[in-house]
């Protein structure tokens, strides 16, 4: 089995095969998170954001073909605490949406960056992806938060 080696550039992880890039992940300040492989990307929120928001309870998801603009909205989750708007990391065209939230929206809080995520879009332009923060800039971020 061939190892995968792993590159830091600017503090986001790249895993490089020999076809170039496989995934990377971004995050935002308004604590959604994208994974970009290739031309699309797929956007959740993170655990710090459903801990915030305590047991989803219903997610309205667009509908695929959707277009948004980066940090605009993209769909709205409700709460025990309260109802909240997701605003996408990129610019783009929904392409897929979890369907499992709308009988299981509790999976945003039970895994909110894997089996939780909300949509895949296809990226517009990748270099949006510029003003989004890194892994250790976020986690920096939210330490922040707490203080």
């Amino acid at each position: 089995m061939q190892k995968l080696p792993i590159f830091l550039f600017t503090g986001r992880v790249h895993l490089e095969t020999e076809r170039g890039y496989i995934m990377t992940t971004f995050y935002t300040e308004n604590h959604e998170w994208i994974k970009i492989k290739g031309a699309a990307g797929v956007v959740g929120i993170t655990a710090y954001a459903a801990d915030q928001l305590g047991d989803i309870t219903f997610i309205e998801l667009p509908e695929t073909g959707y277009v948004v603009q980066q940090d605009g909205f993209l769909c709205e989750v409700e709460s025990v605490k309260a109802a909240s708007d997701i605003y996408c990391p990129v610019s783009g065209e929904v392409l897929d949406v979890n369907e499992k939230l709308q009988d299981s929206p509790g999976l945003i809080n039970s895994d909110p960056e894997d089996e939780g995520w909300i949509v895949s879009v296809k990226l517009k332009n990748p270099e949006e992806t510029k003003s989004l923060l890194s892994q250790q800039d976020y986690e920096e971020y939210i330490k922040e938060l707490g203080q």
